[in-house]
């Protein structure tokens, strides 16, 4: 006859391997979702921009940020961060990227929305790289799942300029 703790040593086994295939059938089911977000940002003012005594340059703007991420959302997703780069070249680095804003997104409730905010962390460039510089805004996404893997996409704005004079 077998003892108790072979017993509990065969139940245990036996769970835990069945936890791991309903975790890899979780995650593997996921793969079958095609998102299609949508993210648009209108900047609506430069409020200020100014080269430091430092040298660098420094932008702070006003902004309309509207997006609907609720096709990134399955009965898989815990909570999805996202936030908006400022991404451009400089003649040392082939891309320059600062996060403007950034949220956590905790349901599929919540993930179309609009605000209307200004920069949330410092548009600095070290340096004077930035007057009349063309940048593109980017809105960046990672989800995060309850099990499996965490995959991340974006969607690229472009088209922005900043002005030629410091304000």
């Amino acid at each position: 006859m077998h003892s108790y703790g072979y017993r509990a040593n065969a139940l245990l086994t036996f769970a835990v391997t069945l936890l791991a295939v309903m975790c890899a059938m979780a995650s593997l089911s996921d793969n079958r979702n095609s998102p299609s977000p949508f993210a648009h940002v209108q900047v609506l003012n430069v409020n200020w921009f100014q080269n430091q005594p430092s040298g660098a340059d420094e932008v702070s703007m006003a902004m309309n940020i509207s997006a609907d991420l609720q096709s990134l959302f399955t009965w898989n997703t815990k909570q999805v961060f996202v936030f908006l780069a400022a991404e451009y070249e400089t003649p040392k680095n082939s891309l320059n990227q600062i996060s403007l804003w950034d949220g956590i997104i905790p349901s599929k409730e919540h993930a179309k929305f609009w605000i209307h905010t200004s920069n949330k962390y410092r548009f600095i460039d070290q340096g004077s790289n930035l007057r009349g510089k063309e940048f593109n805004l980017t809105m960046h996404w990672h989800v995060m799942p309850k099990t499996g893997k965490m995959f991340a996409d974006k969607i690229v704005m472009p088209g922005y300029r900043l002005p030629e004079k410091y304000r």
